[in-house]
Formats: C-alpha cells, structure tokens, sequence
C-alpha cells in the first residue's frame, strides 16, 4: 500500500519542518511520497518544503490545493495533514489494518490539542463525540481517503469554506467512514490567539448557517483565518 501524504501550506515556516522531519521519521518503513501543495506563500515555506518533498502550486484555498495534491499523488492512500498537526505513532499501520475492509473508503482520526487545559480537552472531548455519533470530521483530524474513491467522487467541492463536511456526505454515498481510536494532536494557535470558545462558538455558527444554505464564500467572510 502506498501513501500519499498531501500537505496544504500557505506562509508555514514556523511549524512546516517540524512536521516533515516528523513525517519522513514515521514513513522511513512505509511505501510512501511527501506532497506539499503551496497557496502563494511568500516566507520561506517553500524552500523549507522542498529538503523534503515534492512541491506543487496551487491557487489559494485548502479545497484546491488538496485537490491539486491529490491530482499529482500516485499512491493508493491519500493522507490529507495539515501543517500544524501531529500523526500518533501508529497512524500508518492502523490506516491499513481499517482499509483491508473493501467496504472502508476513508476516514479520519480522533482528535486532540498540543494543550493541557481543561477547556481544550473538553472542546477536544465534544469534537470527537460528535465524531463518533455523525462521523463527521474536522479537517484537523487528518483525512485518509483511497485515491480511486476519492477521484470517483470529484475531490473535495471547490469552496473556500466547509469542503471537509461536504465531501464525507459524497463519500458515504460510495463506501463507509470510520473514525479510528488513534489520536491526531493539533495546534492550539488559533484558539488561543482569537479566544478558544469564541473560535468554537464561531464554528458552530458557521455550520449551522451551512447547513442552512449559506453559501460557502458568505460564510468565508466571518471566518478568522490565523497563522
């Protein structure tokens, strides 16, 4: 089985080799290619990237730069990480083990913060609750989808916001989704630069107005974007 590790990176010097050294660690045993997609970054992102993988541009926006990502990977896995999260130390072998399961398309892992505080494990707790009753995931908790479902589907929906809840109602209409026991570990920078529960308030608002028809690039607007 190989892997294709597809990393979205927009202006990441600060975090982006942390994670490369740690992926290229954990992948030294596995058939894997490392895909770093940049958005127009302008520190030194790029440069940063290419000591470790291959680099590709794309126009700006998670959904087209995973989708640009996923064009050029030649792996049967598509791992989708974003640059400020960690994989646990299993994540590899057990995204194998759920994937010897023909009806299994994808997936995604628990979740939890590079933070000890009450407040975070318990926006932490609720998420992966959520997780467990809807299967429905947050693009933190690093997607793994097969390449043939992913394309049969047509990727991730070109729209700057909520691609990651609409393309796992496409991937249920083809396989099923599984949430594994593992847990990913993501920056807390967001949250704690805008407030933790303000930016969760914000989230659920957010969907909430998705799921009322809301168009994407309208809810684009309210989002904080934090680097």
């Amino acid at each position: 089985m190989r892997f294709s590790i597809i990393v979205p990176v927009l202006n990441e010097e600060a975090v982006l080799e942390k994670l490369l050294v740690h992926l290229t660690k954990q992948c030294a045993h596995y058939d894997y290619e490392l895909l770093i997609v940049d958005g127009g970054s302008t520190d030194n992102t790029i440069s940063i990237a290419q000591r470790y993988g291959k680099v590709i541009h794309a126009a700006r926006g998670r959904a087209s730069q995973m989708n640009a990502g996923a064009a050029n990977a030649q792996g049967d896995v598509l791992l989708f990480v974003h640059a400020d999260t960690r994989l646990p130390h299993e994540a590899f072998i057990a995204i194998q083990q759920a994937l010897l399961s023909t009806e299994v398309i994808g997936g995604a892992f628990r979740l939890c913060f590079n933070c000890e505080r009450w407040p975070y494990r318990l926006v932490a707790f609720c998420t992966n609750l959520r997780s467990r009753i809807s299967t429905i995931f947050t693009g933190d908790q690093t997607y793994f989808i097969r390449a043939g479902g992913f394309h049969a589907i047509g990727g991730y929906p070109d729209q700057p916001l909520m691609e990651d809840i609409e393309i796992i109602a496409r991937l249920r209409k083809v396989g099923k989704v599984i949430l594994l026991p593992l847990y990913v570990t993501t920056s807390a920078r967001r949250h704690e630069k805008n407030g933790l529960f303000r930016t969760v308030l914000l989230m659920w608002y957010l969907r909430t107005l998705y799921k009322f028809g809301v168009s994407p690039s309208q809810l684009q607007r309210m989002y904080i974007d934090v680097r």
